[in-house]
């Protein structure tokens, strides 16, 4: 039988009960309140993985990331990947001139996870990100899908963008006529650039974040100012007619939505703040700072360099693999083109190194929990996931190296849909009180599932069959069918009548585990569960724009790890072990 979290019987409100599966290293200075049954939820119930805390899993990982640190992991892991890699390449084949629209739009969906993300970050401050989301209010089974789309989002961003590394390398070397060109192309898919850049970052991640760290807030800063330098260029050379026919009709409104979709890989940098939240100073106030400032300033240069890019070079001109240098070249500004291009080829190794950083804290949680084996979550005497960082750096290596970027852009995209949308799901199970009387009916998980499989399927009908009388039938149904479950649920969620906007709640509410939580000065977003509930609806049309084939492999991708978890973490979790109550 598979364990879940349930909220339906009262118990000591001053037990402590956070485990060290969402615990982690909150005793710290600066981070008063140890997470308690009051502050949990009123109505914890004594089964909750939340009660069960494991006496072997003492050792945390050492705080030392500075609000600044964070900042730098999040926008460093974002701006190379959307502004090196997918900016050219949406331009070109989906939205034209309209690619800051695409980025808009996927900075808007982005940024209703983002919320919710600021707020669990602040409220469970260990490392895991989604998965520790999701496994303290959904269940194993819902966390361990979790942690296999942030794989996706880690493992297969860090490969993808160490192989967009490795083609531009050899660009480069085409482009000046290197006779070193036939060596490092051998063919065969085989790229040993890109294997280079992924074994030099695996070296760095295996000496541990804290060494690390400072070449990450380098390369970020250094990263920062070259957008911005190619971003103010480009606008200089912008030509009007270059914008024009600003959504291409062959592309239309469909085309900038599926460009909304490929940057989704561009906006991982807030996540992989909440996945090494375990070593963040001061988590509770710095985690949400830092996960609004990613997004805002990730999202504010993405749209000028895209809107730059664009303007500079007819969108069907812009190369898909070194937009900039090649709109410069277009241009006749050759020291321009020469500077982005060795501005890009220093700063995506960087990249690289943030992106991976984040997969060894996910298997620690994994492993912490019985998940995965124990060898995943072993700290070595300096404080490193040495084992956790070899092997992930081990399989980034590996595809990076023998799988082309094209099949990787779109899957990765879709995991990240898929993991906001289960932040989402689990800000809305924290934060609504379906608990009492008991006994305990689960009749908010079968509306949020109902609400998720319409809203795929709406997004569906809106993509494929808005055309035709029955699917805009069809389509308008699951619309109302999903305004009815969103005010079914707020009508049993928890409120704070005197919050009018983001920010702190100054008055606490007795039977309101949100309240709770939030009387202490915890970040809280309002409009729930109505902006995670629209947030959910976006990532699904989203993900809706891909073609069949990414579906079907995303579905089949996550099959598998539903196998692997019946077959190894059902077994071996410690709940489904040692039991879900609280140990002596």
């Amino acid at each position: 039988m598979i364990r879940k979290p349930l909220w339906a019987i009262n118990t000591d409100s001053t037990r402590e009960i956070a485990p060290d599966s969402i615990r982690g290293e909150i005793a710290n200075n600066d981070y008063e309140t140890t997470l308690t049954a009051s502050t949990i939820g009123a109505d914890a119930h004594e089964d909750s993985p939340l009660l069960f805390m494991s006496n072997n899993e003492r050792k945390e990982l050492h705080r030392h990331l500075s609000l600044f640190d964070l900042v730098c992991v999040g926008v460093g892991s974002t701006i190379g990947s959307g502004i090196y890699v997918l900016c050219g390449l949406i331009a070109n084949k989906y939205a034209g001139p309209a690619t800051f629209l695409s980025w808009g739009i996927a900075g808007g969906a982005a940024c209703l996870s983002g919320v919710c993300y600021a707020e669990l970050a602040g409220k469970i401050p260990s490392a895991g990100s989604v998965y520790v989301y999701a496994y303290t209010s959904i269940g194993e089974l819902p966390a361990v899908l979790a942690a296999a789309c942030l794989t996706l989002e880690y493992v297969g961003s860090a490969s993808a963008v160490a192989r967009s590394w490795g083609d531009k390398i050899i660009e480069w070397l085409h482009e000046e006529s290197s006779p070193m060109e036939k060596y490092l192309n051998p063919g065969f898919g085989f790229n040993p650039m890109a294997f280079l850049v992924s074994f030099v970052s695996t070296l760095l991640l295996l000496k541990g974040v804290k060494e690390s760290k400072s070449v990450t807030n380098f390369f970020t800063s250094f990263s920062v100012c070259l957008v911005l330098s190619m971003a103010f260029g480009g606008l200089i050379l912008l030509q009007k007619k270059n914008l024009t026919p600003f959504i291409p009709p062959q592309y239309g409104m469909a085309g900038v939505f599926r460009g909304a979709t490929s940057s989704f890989f561009g906006y991982i940098g807030y996540d992989e703040i909440c996945c090494i939240a375990g070593e963040a100073i001061n988590p509770r106030k710095n985690l949400p700072r830092a996960v609004i400032l990613t997004l805002i300033l990730v999202t504010v240069l993405y749209m000028c360099a895209a809107l730059a890019l664009t303007g500079m070079q007819p969108y069907q001109e812009i190369s898909t693999t070194s937009g900039f240098p090649d709109a410069f070249r277009w241009n006749h500004v050759e020291w321009a083109a020469q500077l982005a291009a060795a501005g890009e080829l220093l700063a995506l190794p960087s990249v690289v190194l943030i992106t991976i950083m984040a997969q060894p804290r996910l298997q620690f949680a994994l492993a912490r929990d019985g998940l995965l084996p124990s060898l995943f979550g072993k700290i070595d005497s300096k404080g490193n996931l040495w084992n956790g960082a070899l092997i992930s750096g081990t399989v980034m290596t590996l595809i990076s190296t023998f799988v082309p970027f094209r099949y990787l852009n779109d899957l990765i995209s879709s995991g990240i849909l898929v993991a906001f949308t289960m932040t989402n799901w689990a800000l809305i199970s924290l934060r609504c009180d379906f608990s009492s009387p008991p006994p305990r009916s689960y009749l908010l998980e079968y509306l949020l599932s109902v609400f998720n499989v319409v809203a795929f399927a709406t997004g569906i009908l809106l993509t494929r069959a808005a055309h035709s009388i029955l699917g805009k039938i069809l389509a308008s149904a699951g619309c109302l069918i999903m305004m009815a479950i969103m005010c079914i649920i707020s009508s049993r969620c928890c409120r704070d009548p005197n919050k009018f906007a983001f920010g702190i709640s100054k008055q606490r509410q007795p039977n309101c585990a949100a309240a709770e939580m939030n009387g202490d000065g915890y970040f809280e977003i309002p409009g729930v569960p109505y902006l995670p509930c629209i947030g959910m609806f976006l990532n699904w049309y989203l993900i809706a724009q891909m073609e069949m084939l990414g579906i079907l492999l995303l579905v089949l991708y996550l099959t598998t790890a539903a196998l692997v978890y019946f077959c190894y973490g059902a077994k071996h979790s410690i709940g489904n072990t040692i039991g879900w109550r609280q140990q002596s």
